[in-house]
């Protein structure tokens, strides 16, 4: 990514942005909206509440001298929603597939997904495997290491561990997938891997950025030009099934010398 100047800038805005559809799969609960929310707003809510069905969002960014526009439908993680999922990864051009490092089962759902886009998605379709919620596990770990003394077995004292598990209830939380696990996973089925933070906005941008590095850009402008990538009409509002106030714009469509986030 680099940079857009001044003289650049007018030039920039005037590009006819390359849209790419992807689409965010996972488990309920691993902060699939919240890191969406993250890339398009810079934002975090705190208990957020979950999606239903889903939510269509855009976000613009400038790789070298195209500028692509993220059409981002955030599907819903309950099961029940399951069966819409086709609808929305059909054609998809990308996909980020989000678990939660602090929970084993969402990495295990991840796969499936995984395996399922290998199946019937686009067989170009760029996927991101995205662990989340690594700022739970950092806690632990800095006040393991500023807190607490530690023998050699790397035993915390048990009254000390008592205590800071009763000033704050998330130092409490283990990581339950380690990175290596995941991150060998990825490498061997042919993905993108990050570890993310949405609260904090770790790692997020940088997901977005590898994608478009990644996405055939050249193919899709030689491809039908009048076609938008799942009929999307561009608008943050457009949804089949979605919560509440996710249906308003969410964000501006910002352009800058990199992926905005």
């Amino acid at each position: 990514m680099s940079q857009a100047n001044d003289a650049a800038g007018p030039t920039a805005s005037n590009m006819k942005p390359v849209q790419v559809k992807l689409v965010l799969l996972g488990e309920a609960a691993v902060g699939k909206s919240s890191l969406v929310l993250r890339f398009v707003n810079d934002e975090f809510q705190l208990n957020k509440e979950p999606t239903i069905g889903a939510a269509f969002l855009t976000q613009k960014c400038r790789l070298e001298d195209k500028v692509i526009k993220f059409e981002i439908w955030d599907t819903a993680g309950q099961e029940r929603f399951h069966s819409l999922a086709p609808m929305y990864y059909r054609n998809a051009q990308a996909a980020v597939i989000v678990y939660d490092v602090t929970k084993a089962s969402s990495l295990e759902k991840a796969k499936s997904w995984v395996k399922e886009l290998q199946r019937q998605a686009n067989p170009n379709i760029v996927i991101a495997l995205t662990g989340n919620k690594v700022d739970l596990v950092a806690n632990r770990k800095n006040r393991t290491n500023n807190d607490g003394e530690v023998d050699e077995d790397g035993e915390q004292d048990a009254q000390e561990i008592d205590d800071d598990e009763e000033d704050d209830e998330d130092y409490a939380i283990t990581r339950q997938v380690p990175t290596e696990e995941a991150s060998a996973y990825a490498q061997e089925s042919g993905l993108l891997f990050f570890e993310t933070s949405a609260k904090n906005g770790q790692g997020v941008a940088e997901v977005f950025t590898e994608i478009a590095k990644k996405i055939p850009l050249e193919h899709i402008l030689s491809s039908s030009r009048g076609a938008r990538a799942g009929g999307a009409n561009g608008s943050n509002g457009r949804v089949d099934l979605q919560n509440g106030a996710n249906g308003q714009r969410l964000g501006g469509q910002q352009e800058k010398g990199g992926c905005a986030c």
